[in-house]
């Protein structure tokens, strides 16, 4: 796990650079189409990645993303009415009936298909009308790390592509750079309380919500630490009655439009007695965990991920247990 968040920064590169005609095409398909929305499908760390897009999209873009259950499809066998739609598929593997089963019917459906995928030669990108392999190369850890990162890279390049933003082009151009100096923050000062917590909140606003709920992910598979994600405005509502003197709260605050709010949230809930780790480009308080900016707000979580992959590593292993490989888990999962 530590070698591949390591290696994140070279695979964003070079998915960057070999499909930046495929991310073209895909744009100029979403022009001629103009679908009313988008739909999308995943399983774990990809269903994350998703959710980042679907931030990130409808800020750039204006259209709708809504996600299609994988059971929908797989268990429940209904169908999809999307003609001239645009169906978004991501997956480390490529191998999963259910997700394989969604693009199926949305494809039977009217909707274009496109398959994000790290494995090129599977079933699910066999079957796919675009195919767009991240290039992430082999990933050995169970948990997720440069995959996840080089997924959501990729989203944010159809989102690129779709946009015409040249702020956003600019940032995915810095992007490398910056997850290379996010895998050297300085993470130190928020071990040891979180080696003694139970139990802790990662939080955001906008795609950093989405970096957040990749984030409680990791804290349960690798460090057998119990997490839980929200946005910073939905603890204001039921979560906080959890919050008391030295609950941990991470949260990933990029210096975009939702950083006011979430500075008064932040404080809210200092003043309750948390204890937040700030994972952000600014100075938000003694915990703050300083990562880069690409100079795009809203693509700065996945930097700040990059440094939070480095710190629940270590916090794995202080833990006394092993990150690369949870008794329980296995790499691939193929879900019905």
């Amino acid at each position: 796990m530590f070698q591949e968040t390591d290696e994140a920064a070279e695979a964003v590169s070079r998915l960057l650079q070999r499909e930046e005609k495929t991310f073209s095409e895909i744009g100029r398909l979403i022009a001629e189409r103009r679908p009313p929305v988008v739909t999308v499908a995943a399983r774990g760390s990809s269903d994350h990645a998703v959710s980042f897009f679907k931030y990130l999209f409808e800020i750039s873009c204006g259209i709708p993303v809504a996600s299609i259950g994988p059971s929908v499809a797989s268990v429940y066998r209904a169908s999809l009415r999307v003609p001239g739609g645009l169906h978004i598929t991501v997956s480390q593997s490529g191998a999963s009936p259910d997700i394989i089963a969604v693009q199926d019917e949305a494809k039977r459906g009217g909707a274009l298909t496109v398959a994000i995928v790290n494995v090129a030669e599977s079933p699910l990108a066999d079957t796919a009308d675009i195919v767009l392999p991240i290039h992430a190369g082999e990933e050995k850890s169970v948990a997720a790390t440069k995959s996840f990162i080089a997924s959501a890279a990729a989203l944010a390049a159809v989102t690129r592509a779709a946009s015409g933003s040249e702020a956003l082009a600019a940032g995915l151009a810095r992007l490398p750079e910056a997850l290379r100096t996010a895998s050297d923050a300085d993470y130190e000062p928020a071990l040891p309380f979180l080696l003694k917590a139970q139990s802790l909140f990662t939080s955001g606003r906008g795609p950093g919500f989405a970096i957040a709920l990749e984030a409680a992910l990791k804290a349960k598979e690798t460090a057998k630490l119990h997490a839980e994600a929200f946005s910073l405005a939905e603890l204001m509502h039921g979560p906080m009655q959890l919050v008391e003197e030295g609950f941990p709260i991470l949260a990933f605050a990029p210096d975009d439009e939702a950083l006011p709010s979430s500075v008064a949230v932040m404080e809210r809930l200092r003043g309750m007695g948390a204890r937040i780790v700030a994972f952000s480009s600014r100075e938000l308080g003694q915990d703050t965990i300083a990562v880069p900016s690409t100079g795009y707000g809203q693509l700065d979580p996945l930097a700040a991920l990059a440094a939070y992959y480095r710190l629940v590593e270590r916090l794995a292993r202080e833990r006394g247990f092993d990150p690369d490989t949870p008794d329980k888990l296995k790499k691939v999962t193929e879900t019905i």
